[in-house]
This record gives structure tokens, C-alpha cells and sequence, in this order.
């Protein structure tokens, strides 16, 4: 389908993402990817800080508020939280999470699961994968218009994120290795 994969090889395709479980039958299946050189300690804390932004094009998806770009010391993300904000609004749930690996949550009839793939300390895979339901013949539409956001979203979070992890290796003593331990 059109704009269904961005960033991602046929295995990371292949692999089974939380959404998985709440979308059985899906009409729309995209995956999107990018590679962060930082650890999945440093990136953890901006895919839990959706909850506040969406982190995509703000003019857009967050009616011209601009998404936080430091972290606020957001607690671990918790089933049946907001999902997302937009325009200081809250948007869906959390349905699923594993603190510091996978979210998941929904929004407007769509099912998200980020995933972090850690690749050596210094690198770590984002992985995102949204099935949703309804009309097959809306799918590629979605696809398309989901792959433009999705796409300015996991690179604001990956800028985001190895900024921060340079910045606490800068400010770390000497002999000690940054983690980004999002605060």
C-alpha cells in the first residue's frame, strides 16, 4: 500500500507490536522507523512525553502550541492515561506499556505501539507501527497522511533525543558515561 512503510527493513515489519493485540483484523497496517544515536534510556523520556504533544508539524496537530522541547520529569506512562495532547487537549488512551521498551495507545480509531530496539549503548532503534480498522478503501489516504506526520514526529523525537544525550555527557564527570536518565 502507498506511504505504509517509512524507515524500516522487512523484519521490522515481520515482528509482532502490541497493537497487534488490539487491532485483530486490521484495515491499515503502516510502519515507520528511525535510528537514534543515543541510548533507549535517553529516548524512553520523549516517546512517554507524547502524553503532552504530538511532537509532529504543531502548526497542524497541536493548533500552533509548540510541543515541549525539554523534558518535564513525566512519571512512567500508565494504562488508561491520556494517550496524547493536542492543542492542550487530551486524546485517547494508553492501553498498553512497558516502561522504558513499548507504549501504546489510541487515538481517533488508530492503535499506536512505539518500540525501542536498543543497538549497542550508544544507538537504539524507534520503531512505530499503527493499525487501525474500518474502510480499506480509506487505507491508503490514512497511510499517506499518517506516513507525513509520523515521519516529522520520530524525527523531532530522535533530534530531541540525541541532543539530550549530548548534552548530559557534556555535563557527566569524568570517567562516567551519560544514559539520559530523562530528568
Amino acid at each position: 500500500m502507498i506511504g505504509d512503510r517509512w524507515g524500516v527493513s522487512d523484519a521490522e515489519t515481520l515482528r509482532r507490536y502490541p497493537c497487534d493485540e488490539f487491532v485483530p483484523e486490521p484495515a491499515l497496517q503502516a510502519w515507520r522507523g528511525v535510528s537514534v544515536t543515543a541510548p533507549a534510556t535517553a529516548v524512553w523520556p520523549w516517546v512517554a512525553q507524547i502524553r503532552l504533544a504530538p511532537y509532529s508539524y504543531d502548526w497542524v496537530d497541536n493548533l500552533g502550541r509548540r510541543s515541549p522541547p525539554v523534558l518535564v520529569g513525566l512519571p512512567d506512562p500508565q494504562v488508561g492515561e491520556a494517550f496524547t495532547a493536542t492543542g492542550g487537549r487530551r486524546l485517547g488512551r494508553i492501553l498498553a506499556v512497558r516502561p522504558g521498551t513499548e507504549l501504546t495507545g489510541t487515538v481517533l480509531g488508530a492503535v499506536m505501539s512505539y518500540v525501542l530496539v536498543p543497538r549497542g549503548p550508544d544507538s537504539t532503534r524507534l520503531l512505530l507501527k499503527v493499525s487501525m480498522g474500518g474502510p480499506r478503501v480509506l487505507a491508503p489516504l490514512l497511510s499517506v497522511g499518517d506516513l507525513v506526520m509520523a515521519r516529522r514526529q520520530l524525527l523531532n523525537l530522535r533530534r530531541l533525543a540525541e541532543s539530550h544525550g549530548r548534552a548530559r555527557r557534556r555535563d557527566d564527570p569524568p570517567g562516567v558515561v551519560g544514559c539520559g536518565d530523562g530528568g
